[in-house]
């Protein structure tokens, strides 16, 4: 009695299994019929890897398997991010190559997107769909340094009291730390002064420590956004308050020469360079002649540079010797 069960449950199992045998080449005819995406990564040519803020990177290459006439997207992701974002797009030409380009603000990789292939026709009722992921090319790192934009490229102390040095550290990110620097006799820089930046990236500066002439210079060091950046910021104008009157210098000068903006002084060299300032008006005028032979007043301004100052008979003015 046992044997005849056993025999027909074994009968049951082949004939289960024959039937799975039969099922199997359906199925592999059905999956055959998926056409599979075999794109190649498109081939991109980065022309550069470090930029400065705002300046352009450019992609090239060819763009197969993109035909002519289709749109090619550059792609930006931040550091440290996986959300991408168009920059700019492009067509492939004729010859089958592209070119796209777009400015940096902040470091990251850059990739180019391919148009998304078509939806295949004919796909087998039941059938996993396609692939439609466009091809793309190998992403490329870019650091881009950040870049400062100054409202003076110098720093005045009238009278002991420094006014700052003004300007932007772009990206505007708030929080940055920027600092003023001074060059020193030996040709080191020294820290004068820090200052953070506010929210749209502005910063001022002071030169309270710096001397006469010294070259200064601003300094970012860097962060997760942007790489280093410095810019020379002119040197220190120290100004102290003169009195002054002004002539007409139509005849001959003690110097021997005429400068269209002439001052003269009793004592400095002839030619010495001298920065006036009366109000909002500033210019830089040249010795060329001796006097005035006054107590209690150290220049002698010609007409030009009286008229460029908006000074008039005699008067305080500040002056950078």
């Amino acid at each position: 009695m046992r044997s005849k069960l056993k025999t027909r449950m074994s009968r049951r199992v082949y004939a289960a299994t024959f039937a799975l045998m039969l099922a199997i080449p359906a199925t592999a005819v059905a999956l055959a019929a998926v056409p599979t995406d075999t794109q190649s990564a498109i081939q991109a040519k980065l022309n550069r890897h470090h930029v400065s803020y705002g300046q352009r990177v450019t992609v090239s290459g060819p763009a197969a398997p993109a035909r002519p006439g289709q749109k090619i997207t550059l792609a930006y992701a931040p550091t440290g991010g996986d959300r991408w974002r168009a920059l700019a797009s492009s067509r492939v030409k004729r010859d089958g190559s592209f070119r796209v380009a777009a400015p940096l603000r902040r470091s990251g990789f850059v990739k180019v997107l391919g148009p998304a292939p078509a939806v295949s026709q004919g796909v087998a009722p039941g059938s996993p769909p396609a692939s439609t992921a466009a091809a793309t090319s190998a992403s490329h790192p870019v650091t881009v340094a950040a870049k400062f934009a100054l409202a003076k490229r110098s720093a005045d102390v009238v009278d002991g009291h420094s006014a700052p040095v003004l300007g932007k550290l772009l990206p505007a990110v708030p929080g940055r730390v920027v600092r003023l620097e001074g060059r020193t006799g030996g040709g080191h820089w020294r820290v004068l002064s820090s200052d953070r930046t506010g929210r749209h990236g502005g910063f001022g500066l002071g030169a309270n420590r710096s001397k006469p002439g010294q070259q200064l210079r601003v300094r970012f060091r860097g962060d997760s956004l942007n790489t280093p950046s410095g810019m020379h910021a002119g040197e220190t104008t120290v100004f102290h308050q003169a009195v002054a009157s002004w002539y007409n210098d139509g005849g001959n000068t003690a110097c021997g020469f005429h400068a269209y903006y002439g001052v003269a002084n009793v004592s400095l060299p002839c030619g010495t360079k001298v920065t006036f300032r009366n109000g909002s008006h500033e210019v830089t005028a040249t010795v060329d002649d001796r006097g005035p032979y006054v107590g209690g007043r150290t220049w002698d301004l010609n007409q030009n540079l009286a008229a460029a100052l908006g000074f008039g008979g005699v008067g305080t003015v500040l002056s950078s010797r």
